[in-house]
């Protein structure tokens, strides 16, 4: 036999679940592999001017260094699960590493939406891709 004040305790705890779940999570909203959204990030960042030299992804491709700081500008267009995501603009694609706190706060980025990825090439061998620092939309 249940005791009343545990079912009741039970019954408001997945019911307090459900409204958490139910809340969408900001983040990348756009195509995806998985089935768990990112997260928004918490942080506030700086939108001011900056020297970091702006790229295309074809020329950060073709000439961009190990560890060179750049920036892009186009569509996350989609998630490919955990932190990998691709990034496209005008002249190619390219994979990128975004951590869930790099999301602007309490602001969806769907694949349509343009944004300014700022960070960090990583050139490898086998892998070229590019670290997100901080991600600023576009109009």
């Amino acid at each position: 036999m249940r005791h009343p004040i545990i079912t009741a305790a039970i019954a408001t705890a997945l019911f307090a679940g459900s409204i958490a779940q139910a809340q969408p999570a900001a983040g990348y909203t756009g195509p995806s592999t998985t089935a768990q959204p990112a997260q928004a990030g918490k942080h506030g960042s700086y939108g001011g001017p900056s020297s970091v030299q702006l790229l295309t992804v074809k020329q950060l491709l073709e000439t961009g260094k190990d560890e060179q700081h750049a920036r892009l500008q186009g569509r996350i267009v989609s998630h490919d699960g955990g932190d990998k995501y691709t990034f496209a603009d005008d002249s190619g694609r390219i994979t990128v590493e975004i951590d869930d706190d790099r999301f602007p706060p309490g602001q969806n980025i769907g694949a349509e939406q343009r944004v300014e990825l700022v960070g960090e090439f990583d050139k490898g061998l086998r892998k070229r891709e590019f670290e997100v620092d901080r991600i600023t939309v576009l109009n």
